[in-house]
């Protein structure tokens, strides 16, 4: 089995989409149905090999999102679920490639100080204090997150809100961070929020601790929330990398015929 990483002009990119379905618009279609895990583990395993890659070779992505991930054959079987009552689609493959490096920075390239579409931005992006590959691995938790759950986990288009949303679930801010921004979201090191707003309420009403989104105490999906979890790190240089990523236990599952070895390090740019 090769992965295969494409590098698209923009010109093509429209034509590319609408030839293979990404994995945000088989959500969509399905009604946002959660892929079941089996899926959502070979999907982020080949996500995270291929990001891998680009870090290996000191990128960064740095537009990591559901759209930019595409099936190589979006042929689905239907059955019935009886929690849902109606049809389901469930993808028969899930080989994926990963698209759109139009923002891709090399580490010694000027790196833009906002990157990143709003709900997978890490921390660091949002509060200005530098980036760098461990922003990718926080977008790719929210993926993992968004084709389990079937929602995305940061809803907002604020950068306080968004704060907000990210202590409403994953705890404070980490001090440091709070204290080396520029930006005006924190005083002594917490962030200016009111709980008490029309906004404090939505994020208290949509928002809860991380791990109460789990669907199931199972082995497999515990340890798909402690990587998550581990992806979530507010301090980046405390995130997991995606090499480490790749032999936690959560992978460690995947079936040898969908693993992909070192030597097979994807090839081939499209262009």
């Amino acid at each position: 089995m090769k992965l295969e990483l494409l590098i698209v002009k923009d010109a093509g990119l429209d034509a590319l989409i609408d030839f293979f379905s990404n994995v945000f618009l088989f959500q969509k279609d399905n009604n946002y149905y959660p892929y079941p895990l089996e899926q959502v583990r070979h999907i982020g395993y080949q996500l995270c090999y291929a990001v891998k890659f680009l870090h290996q070779n000191q990128l960064t992505h740095t537009d990591l999102k559901p759209e930019n991930i595409l099936f190589v054959d979006s042929d689905y079987d239907i059955f019935y679920s009886n929690k849902k009552k109606r049809d389901i689609r469930r993808v028969k493959r899930t080989d994926v490639k990963l698209i759109d490096f139009g923002s891709a920075t090399f580490d010694h390239e000027h790196h833009s100080t906002i990157v990143s579409t709003r709900h997978y931005r890490a921390p660091e992006v949002i509060l200005e204090v530098g980036w760098s590959q461990p922003c990718d691995v926080w977008s790719i938790g929210c993926i993992m997150f968004e084709l389990y759950l079937g929602v995305t986990l940061f809803q907002t288009h604020d950068n306080r809100e968004h704060l907000a949303m990210m202590e409403r679930i994953l705890g404070p801010i980490s001090y440091r961070m709070a204290r080396k921004t520029k930006t005006k979201y924190f005083y002594h090191g917490r962030l200016e929020w009111d709980e008490k707003s029309s906004a404090g309420r939505y994020v208290r009403e949509n928002c809860k601790p991380l791990k109460r989104y789990q669907m199931s105490e199972d082995d497999e999906h515990s340890e798909l929330f402690d990587l998550i979890t581990r992806m979530l790190e507010y301090e980046p240089a405390q995130r997991i990398s995606v090499a480490d990523a790749l032999h936690h236990p959560f992978f460690q599952k995947l079936p040898e015929n969908l693993r992909l070895a070192d030597r097979e390090r994807s090839h081939s740019l499209s262009r």
